[in-house]
């Protein structure tokens, strides 16, 4: 019994044993197995929330292009709050990379990598912790530049929306594809170590069953469904990050398409080389893709500019970041058309340019509908000429210029004479054909910048600028003008099939800086016109009485000096040049007028009305002739043949294209030594094309002539072109012999003039000398050559040869008189 009772104590306690040994395996077996779940279930998780993570990744990049899109394109008001955005978009991505590659347990992210995954975040040439962290720097980079200067082709924008279009999502989804495949294999090999534990635990459940296998089931199922919860977030997850890439998409083709809108756009290196021009430049500039990349802008320059213009932009650009303007540009085929174009430097934080971008826009059409509205609004349509409104905006200059210069101008009012009859006999058309006609006549009478207006009707107003500040000198020049533009329209006209004869009537006012407004100018010569037509029309007048009369009295001394050309009125005078010695060298022939009416005029009252009006010519060649005619005479008198005769020529006269064969051919008709015959220039004639000048002068050396400086230390000439000049006298201006011995700068000027030119091998002649006082000091300096007045003053031929005559060494006993003087 009690053996029996031990038995079945012994097979109790074994059965307990076994009982509880099973129990404790069955519960290991559990634990372990329900560690295993959890295990998968916190890898789940854990894929789950690195998955998550990283989509969350791809979709901020996403929402950050498109904020950046949006911030170009938002008003002023609504930028601070796209700025915000912007910012907490950005922080949140750089701590969602900075836990994925750190962990972070309350997110459930371990602190450990792969090596495939540490080598896609850190390893390669472009490592995704590179590419976020570029791409983080752009971002603030676009956050600190100006809104105002932000555009839809600034560089780092085009950065961010490529970036987060290609590279940055690129990326990103292979990290999620890469956890993804981690998470599962991982799952993998638990759940087959779960199924090994399970399997086990099943064979032990054979007699546990009631007792274990409905808790099992129960937690069995309840795991299932976690897992299928999780399976369903990731699914959500995943599409939820398909709709944000397909909506980014759209919006990053949006701004791609922004690029290739209808402005033309360039993008350029710091060294100015192009990257990049979207289809709405190559389409305005002719060129392929292919043939613009790589190249400098400077191929589409059109030469137009000068080189300041691009001096000026560039300083813009480096001072202000941009340059907007206009500029004409050339297309491949050679055609230069103008654009509007903007330029603006991309910087880095650092301030150092990275990029130019060029907007431009094709204003050709735009251009000429503006210069169409400007000629309309200013110019006459019917003569193109300016009209009241551009006339009176540039007489308000014209009086802004006189007022600073000093110098006169001129205001000519016109009137056709006879008009309204020719409008109602022929008909408007005809009148048109004339008032055309008549404003190609006016343009052709008057300098470049001088302007002629048609003001309405047939009248019409010129107005000429910088005339002389003498009121009378203006008036002179002013009077040339008028009478060029009497003759010019006195000329027949071809209207249609009709030959017209028409005259006008001018009125003319001056005016000096603003002593007159300018209605008030306009009304003087519109009274001086009607003034011209009551005296008989095809004339003009002046507003101002007493310079009509000097203007009539101009004309008149015009019209004899025509007359004196004609009847030869004209004589030489001839005034005696000696040497230190007293011997008589020469004698300087000097121009007479002897008029019937007026008596013996001036030569400083008619010469300059000749060159003025272009007469000094046939006087030049007159006097040149007579010149030569009396060296012939000389010849033969032994008294008379070694001397030398000066002839003064005026600059218009030197600078005829033919004046050396005209002096040729006087030289060969009359048969003359030409060493005898001296060309006397004056400095002024220097200021003007001095190289034609030589040229002349050493033609004419060639044959002889000889040529001296007159009126030396006067005029402007540069000592560079004096060495230069093939001169063999220079005359002493009397201005500086008349108070040469008093007055201590005349001797200066005087004594330096005669050391140069005996450093430059030049005779020295002074003119002006009257007492022996000058002759002595001149002599003193060393000048050897002398004229004036104590030796004799200018005379007809005839007188000047009785002088010779009278005493062979004329001024011999005044030398002495004068060296004793200096004692």
């Amino acid at each position: 019994m009690n053996l029996q009772i031990k038995d079945d104590t012994n097979i109790a306690l074994g059965l307990t044993w076994r009982y509880v040994f099973a129990l404790t395996l069955i519960a290991a077996l559990s634990t372990s197995a329900w560690f295993s779940l959890e295990l998968i279930i916190s890898r789940q998780k854990s894929t789950a929330a690195i998955v998550n993570i990283s989509g969350r990744q791809r979709m901020l990049s996403q929402r950050t292009a498109l904020l950046s899109n949006l911030l170009v394109h938002a008003q002023a008001d609504q930028r601070p709050k796209i700025h915000r955005k912007l910012r907490e978009s950005i922080e949140l991505m750089s701590q969602s990379h900075f836990a994925l590659i750190h962990g972070d347990k309350l997110l459930g992210l371990p602190s450990t990598m792969s090596e495939t995954v540490n080598a896609m975040y850190f390893k390669g040439e472009n490592p995704l912790n590179t590419q976020v962290d570029e791409y983080v720097k752009s971002v603030d980079e676009l956050l600190a530049a100006d809104d105002k200067n932000l555009t839809t082709d600034n560089a780092t924008l085009l950065l961010i929306t490529n970036t987060a279009l290609t590279r940055l999502s690129s990326s990103l989804d292979k990290m999620v594809h890469q956890y993804q495949l981690e998470g599962e294999a991982s799952i993998v090999r638990l759940e087959k170590i779960e199924t090994l534990l399970w399997t086990l635990t099943l064979l032990l459940l054979a007699f546990e069953a009631a007792l274990i296998f409905y808790p099992f089931t129960k937690f069995t199922k309840l795991a299932i469904e976690k897992l299928h919860q999780i399976t369903r977030e990731l699914k959500f997850h995943e599409e939820y990050l398909e709709t944000i890439i397909e909506q980014r998409t759209v919006e990053l083709s949006i701004a791609a398409t922004a690029f290739e809108s209808h402005e033309g756009i360039l993008v350029t290196d710091a060294n100015n080389v192009i990257l990049r021009a979207n289809q709405a430049f190559l389409k305005i500039s002719g060129y392929s893709e292919e043939e613009v990349i790589g190249q400098s802008p400077r191929l589409f320059r059109s030469g137009k500019h000068e080189v300041n213009f691009f001096d000026a932009l560039w300083n813009s650009i480096n001072n202000t970041g941009m340059w907007e303007g206009e500029i004409w540009n050339k297309r491949k085929n050679g055609e230069v058309y103008p654009v509007h174009l903007t330029i603006t430097a991309v910087k880095a934080n650092n301030g150092k340019v990275t990029n130019y971008v060029s907007t431009l826009t094709d204003i050709t059409v735009s251009k000429a509908a503006s210069d169409e509205i400007q000629r309309l609004a200013f110019y006459d349509p019917l003569t193109q000429l300016p009209n009241r409104r551009l006339l009176v905006d540039r007489l308000n200059q014209a009086l802004a210029n006189s007022a600073r210069s000093g110098q006169r101008g001129a205001l000519l009012f016109l009137d056709l004479d006879h008009f309204k009859t020719l409008n109602d006999t022929l008909g408007h058309d005809i009148g048109d054909l004339l008032l055309e006609q008549t404003a190609t006549r006016l343009l052709a009478c008057v300098r470049e910048g001088d302007t002629v207006a048609r003001i309405g009707g047939d009248e019409f107003v010129v107005f000429i600028e910088n005339l002389s500040d003498q009121p009378f000198d203006a008036a002179a020049q002013a009077e040339i003008v008028g009478e060029k533009i009497l003759n010019e329209l006195n000329l027949p006209y071809l209207l249609s099939s009709h030959r017209y004869f028409n005259a006008s009537s001018i009125g003319i006012t001056l005016f000096n800086g603003s002593e007159l407004e300018l209605e008030e100018l306009l009304k003087q010569a519109d009274i001086a016109m009607y003034q011209a037509k009551k005296a008989g029309r095809n004339t003009l007048r002046f507003f101002d009485p007493n310079m009509q009369e000097v203007i009539n009295a101009r004309v008149e001394l015009e019209r004899d000096l025509r007359q004196a050309i004609e009847n030869k009125e004209f004589q030489l005078y001839y005034q005696l040049q000696v040497d230190g010695d007293g011997r008589s060298l020469g004698a300087e022939a000097l121009i007479r007028w002897n008029q019937p009416k007026r008596g013996l005029v001036s030569p400083f009252n008619f010469i300059p009305l000749a060159e003025e009006t272009g007469l000094i010519l046939p006087i030049g060649q007159w006097v040149l002739d007579a010149a030569c005619s009396q060296l012939k005479a000389w010849e033969q008198n032994p008294l008379t043949n070694h001397l030398s005769l000066s002839i003064n020529v005026s600059a218009q006269q030197f600078k005829q294209a033919d004046f050396v064969s005209q002096v040729q051919t006087s030289v060969q008709h009359h048969a003359i030594n030409p060493n005898l015959l001296k060309i006397e220039l004056t400095e002024s004639m220097l200021l003007d094309n001095v190289e034609h000048i030589i040229i002349t002068m050493v033609a004419l050396q060639a044959i002889g002539i000889r040529f001296e400086l007159d009126d030396f230390g006067t005029g402007y000439s540069s000592l560079q072109y004096l060495k230069k000049l093939p001169l063999q006298q220079l005359k002493i201006d009397q201005s500086f012999i008349q108070d040469i011995t008093e007055d201590s700068s005349d001797q200066a000027i005087v004594r330096t003039i005669i050391a140069m030119a005996r450093g430059l091998n030049i005779d020295v002649i002074a003119e002006g000398v009257e007492t022996d006082n000058q002759l002595a000091y001149l002599r003193n300096y060393g000048c050897n050559h002398f004229q004036g007045y104590l030796f004799g003053r200018p005379a007809p031929i005839n007188e000047f040869e009785t002088l010779l005559e009278s005493s062979r060494r004329y001024p011999r006993d005044v030398l002495l008189r004068g060296l004793a003087g200096t004692k």
